[in-house]
């Protein structure tokens, strides 16, 4: 296949995996070939088929006991959590919540949850990319990790980044222009988090917090532990679920096939319009059939873009919280993380938004951008792996290891098969990633 076909193919891809959303007729011209990519699901449909190579197919031979799980994904469907927000979630299950407000100093207005335990010590949960706070609950009381904490008598606190779900405003700029989605896992370290972390320090009068973080809730961190290093002072633990940092090696095959083409999908995508990461339910349902063997293994297993990513693990779905989960994820997220995450893969190296060599300098005054100083990252850090992580490897892992100095304890997940989205929805996340996280807080969180 010549280049310029598989470029084409690639950028078609990312704009049917993703959903991606073009933003505000206002500010963006929007004339061109991609204005009805949901009417013709049929040709996106082929353009996918040759993917099919690269990544896993669920049907009937891979996945045992298919129509018994299937049987419980229909039954889940029927739960009536499919229909309820992240604080009816909570009341429902006896937790008392409250809502919180916090502005970060480039004007987006964040919503954070609590499940309050006053003069408890605090653990802060932070989401990854396309995610929200509802994933830390979705699980349900046994397993949901917010559940879980607040059980053991800590004062919980949920984060959300901008442009997801709960924290779509910026007092100068809506959501519906272009302008509001310029920014990536960068911005939501220098800005997002540690607003966050103040807001709650101040209002329960503590001097530290624990910090735990899934994939882009560690890259996040990891940026504001380095070019904020004062923020290390307020962290008693760093828990990384997934150490998503350092990504030469990462294992998913539509990560490594689409990261070369990321210059060109920057390029299309501004100039169309597209900034926002949104799923559409008909060409996302095409695509995963395709991927995905039978009806029943597209639907259950395939259900969102994103498993292509990042993995599925069958042997740990909890089919009948499958749906629940469905209702809460995916909850939107701007086209520039997903590009800086790529740029993150070719590079090799954990640095700033490549803004191309002239942009770069004019902002950082070198024509490539800066690595993050992660030498600046001084607060105790436990760090989480599994080998069926597609989005870390091993070699990655070591890499990491050799830039952060304080990591203080490394716990191997005991599961083959255990991957990206387990640590949050696992049926057995109790005994492969709570337990070992509520080890890690009584060891290093004082009362």
């Amino acid at each position: 296949m010549k280049t310029s076909c598989v470029k084409m193919l690639i950028l078609n891809f990312l704009f049917i995996i993703f959903g991606i959303q073009r933003i505000c007729h206002a500010c963006t011209p929007l004339d061109n070939k991609y204005d009805n990519i949901e009417d013709d699901v049929d040709k996106y449909k082929m353009l996918v088929e040759p993917l099919q190579s690269v990544l896993p197919v669920y049907d009937e031979e891979t996945v045992p006991n298919l129509e018994k799980l299937y049987q419980q994904f229909q039954l889940g469907k029927k739960n009536e959590d499919v229909h309820l927000n992240m604080t009816q979630l909570i009341t429902k299950y006896g937790y008392p919540v409250e809502t919180h407000h916090v502005t970060t100093p480039d004007k987006y207005c964040l919503t954070m949850f609590r499940i309050p335990k006053p003069n408890a010590p605090v653990v802060f949960l932070m989401h990854g990319v396309l995610c929200s706070s509802d994933d830390w609950i979705v699980n349900g009381p046994r397993l949901g990790l917010g559940y879980v904490l607040s059980d053991l008598g800590y004062d919980v606190w949920f984060g959300n980044a901008r442009g997801n779900k709960h924290s779509r405003r910026n007092l100068d700029v809506p959501p519906a222009c272009g302008e509001f989605w310029h920014f990536s896992f960068d911005e939501i370290g220098r800005y997002d988090i540690p607003a966050m972390i103040d807001y709650t320090l101040e209002t329960t009068g503590r001097n530290k917090l624990a910090y735990i973080g899934h994939s882009q809730g560690t890259t996040a961190f990891y940026v504001m532990a380095s070019v904020k290093p004062e923020y290390n002072d307020k962290i008693s633990i760093m828990i990384t679920l997934s150490a998503v940092v350092f990504m030469s090696h990462v294992r998913s095959p539509l990560f490594q096939l689409i990261a070369p083409f990321l210059g060109d999908f920057s390029v299309i995508a501004k100039s169309i319009g597209a900034y926002e990461v949104e799923p559409r339910d008909a060409v996302v349902d095409a695509v995963t059939s395709t991927f995905c063997g039978s009806p029943e293994t597209a639907e259950m297993c395939c259900n969102f873009g994103v498993f292509s990513l990042a993995g599925f693990n069958y042997a740990q779905a909890n089919c009948s919280v499958l749906p629940v989960i469905f209702s809460h994820y995916p909850s939107g997220s701007s086209v520039r993380q997903c590009i800086h995450y790529s740029q993150e893969v070719v590079s090799g190296k954990f640095r700033n938004y490549d803004h191309g060599e002239e942009n770069n300098l004019v902002i950082y005054g070198t024509s490539e951008p800066p690595d993050y100083p992660l030498h600046n990252v001084t607060c105790p850090v436990a760090l989480f792996y599994s080998n069926n992580d597609w989005l870390t490897s091993a070699t990655d892992i070591e890499t990491f290891l050799q830039h952060v100095p304080n990591v203080v304890e490394f716990y191997h997940v005991p599961c083959a098969s255990f991957n990206h989205f387990d640590y949050l929805y696992a049926k057995d996340a109790d005994i492969y990633v709570n337990r070992e996280v509520k080890r890690i807080l009584k060891k290093y969180v004082c009362e």
